[in-house]
């Protein structure tokens, strides 16, 4: 996985940490567990903002 998969990070995300509101996750704990993900193979560089709003977004969309 790469920073760019976020529907399958956000699906990973949702099921490794179900009892977390992702409206309240702050960008550096997010950017944290998703490079803890199993499968995943980037680094924080290969990290922005846009990529972590984009993420965020798919796992409040998963949560709904």
């Amino acid at each position: 996985m790469k920073w760019t998969d976020s529907l399958e990070i956000a699906i990973q995300l949702s099921e490794a940490h179900p009892d977390v509101d992702p409206t309240r996750i702050n960008f550096v704990d997010l950017m944290q567990w998703v490079m803890a993900l199993p499968g995943f193979e980037e680094n924080e560089k290969h990290c922005g903002e846009k990529k972590l709003e984009a993420i965020q977004q798919a796992w409040i969309d998963e949560a709904e």
